[in-house]
């Protein structure tokens, strides 16, 4: 089969799993398109029947905004026609869904049929703009397959925009063979040269990830143990972050990393991984981090609950309960047989419901029927 897959190639849950699906159908044999204005974050490197075709948007004086959403539908429309895609996968509702709608207009009974996956603040932040809530609606109703990533996430859909269609629920996946338990990295004894504990922290550095929520409940944390806290990833919060890791006294325990492709390493030197975002409609990097055998403390929030069983696979926290926060670190870093005991749940989830060779099939099943 011979799919096209839209996402955002920036750092971030939905580019992430639309990525890691491309490689993955490829894997199996069929052939995929990435069709983006910019290579798709972790898409590095040449791999059998995966394809990038470049959006280029006009500048043309009269546009005072580049008009990506139609750059982007006539791109998908002359890719569709020339490989003669069967389905045209989206993952995001907003721009994505209605270009490839405008796609599908334009190739008429020759059209791939529209796939789109909802990852969360599509729906919840951008969808519920007054701008955007008419048109977000429409993406939804005029897509042949909805996806969510959670069933938190299609419960919310359909009451907050009154859609009476079916949305499937396909859950996040992890590559296993990549992301899995290994031997302390050597990253470790560089960032805490002394034994510290380990803490990460992965995001997009945006409010609604909370970060400053993180360097708070680190620093609560630095009063009861000897710690080291690594941020992985970068956005609009990171100089309020870096500030207020100096004002708490914490900056020279505090590491930032920027954005990074090869985070499985990363994972590989934490002892914990915080997470105390105010929404997650899923929680990917938390998945990430339980499939490399790294304890998880994340918010009680959106579909979190459906990733991680609170005291059995993790720990749920309120995202602004600082105090509550630092102190189930302190109890799993201090705790080793609490520790263990986690992690190897944890693992446990991760093989029984989140790996590709569960997940891969759900979505080819959708693209069949």
């Amino acid at each position: 089969m011979k799919i096209g897959i839209t996402c955002y190639p920036v750092p971030g849950g939905s580019g992430v799993l639309a990525t890691e699906l491309g490689g993955q159908l490829a894997k199996r044999g069929h052939e995929v398109h990435f069709i983006s204005h910019a290579l798709p974050y972790r898409l590095d490197g040449f791999a059998p029947n995966v394809f990038y075709h470049e959006v280029e948007v006009s500048t043309y004086p009269l546009f005072e905004y580049p008009p990506y959403t139609l750059s982007l539908a006539s791109r998908m429309s002359s890719v569709a026609r020339q490989v003669k895609l069967d389905v045209l996968h989206v993952h995001y509702a907003i721009p994505f869904a209605i270009a490839g709608h405008l796609a599908q207009e334009m190739l008429g009974e020759a059209a791939p049929k529209l796939v789109t996956t909802l990852h969360g603040t599509d729906i919840t932040l951008v969808g519920m703009d007054k701008s955007f809530f008419e048109i977000t609606k429409h993406s939804i109703a005029v897509s042949d397959r909805v996806t969510a990533v959670s069933k938190y996430l299609a419960a919310k859909t359909r009451a907050e925009f009154g859609v009476q269609r079916d949305i499937d629920v396909v859950y996040n996946f992890v590559d296993t063979t990549r992301f899995r338990p290994q031997g302390r990295h050597v990253c470790k004894s560089r960032y805490a040269p002394n034994g510290e504990k380990v803490v990460m922290h992965l995001s997009n550095f945006r409010p609604v990830k909370n970060v400053t929520g993180v360097v708070h409940m680190f620093h609560q944390l630095t009063q009861k143990q000897p710690a080291v806290l690594l941020l992985v990833g970068d956005g609009p919060d990171s100089g309020a972050v870096l500030e207020l890791a100096g004002r708490l006294g914490v900056a020279d325990r505090v590491h930032f990393l920027g954005n990074q492709q090869r985070v499985e390493n990363i994972f590989a030197c934490a002892d914990a991984f915080l997470l105390p975002s105010y929404y997650e409609s899923f929680g990917l990097a938390a998945l990430e981090a339980m499939a490399c055998g790294v304890p998880v403390v994340a918010s009680d929030v959106g579909g979190v609950s459906e990733v991680i069983a609170d005291g059995v696979t993790g720990f749920l926290i309120d995202p602004d309960d600082y105090d509550g926060g630092a102190e189930k670190l302190h109890q799993l870093l201090s705790d080793r047989e609490l520790s263990s005991s986690l992690i190897n749940a944890a693992l446990s989830t991760v093989q029984n419901n989140f790996t590709a060779e569960i997940i891969i099939p759900q979505y080819e099943q959708i693209y069949q029927a």
